[in-house]
């Protein structure tokens, strides 16, 4: 199994993309190849998936997004396409939300994805997504504010303390005005 692939993208498909790496080309399915350039270097983590009539390499381009699926496969009747269709459709961060706060409304909304998905999903993985759960983010707007302080340099933990100390109600700018504050202190 290959944790990774650093390589060059040779060619964009509607479902996968080829990595070029030591003039081989791998043929990798990822969640969204539109996301991809040609001719661009990228580091992409991957997941072989073997079953009696399948043989597949899956790629993320996070060690997260990598993690998610594995754990979404796991569940009783979720497959690799009905994972990759979370994972191509809304953010990490949104989808391990969803999944915190039982929200079975938010994950029907992925294709493939039934009531009855949906609460297995949460049934199976509640709770076992984050390893703090004071971590789990709280709102789309305290998401979008981690996702900018992580595009910033600062990790996911120090980021979650401090945003629990923040009124999530404020708009985003604020909150992460507050948080750099936080932060530097």
């Amino acid at each position: 199994m290959y944790a990774f692939i650093n390589g060059t993208v040779s060619d964009i498909k509607p479902g996968y993309i080829v990595l070029n790496n030591n003039n081989i080309g791998y043929l990798i399915i990822v969640p969204n190849p539109y996301q991809y350039k040609i001719n661009q270097e990228y580091k992409v983590y991957t997941y072989h998936y073997v079953r009696e009539d399948i043989n597949n390499l899956y790629g993320f381009l996070s060690e997260e997004a990598k993690d998610l699926f594995i754990r979404l496969i796991g569940v009783s009747g979720i497959g690799p396409k009905s994972a990759l269709s979370i994972l191509a459709t809304d953010s990490i961060n949104d989808v391990i939300l969803a999944i915190e706060e039982g929200n079975v409304k938010q994950l029907t909304k992925f294709p493939g994805i039934g009531t009855k998905s949906a609460q297995q999903i949460i049934l199976d993985l509640k709770g076992k997504l984050v390893e703090d759960p004071q971590l789990i983010p709280i709102s789309k707007t305290m998401t979008d504010a981690e996702l900018a302080l992580q595009a910033l340099g600062y990790n996911k933990k120090e980021i979650g303390k401090v945003l629990k100390k923040i009124d999530e109600s404020l708009p985003v700018e604020t909150i992460i005005k507050q948080a750099l504050k936080l932060l530097s202190k």
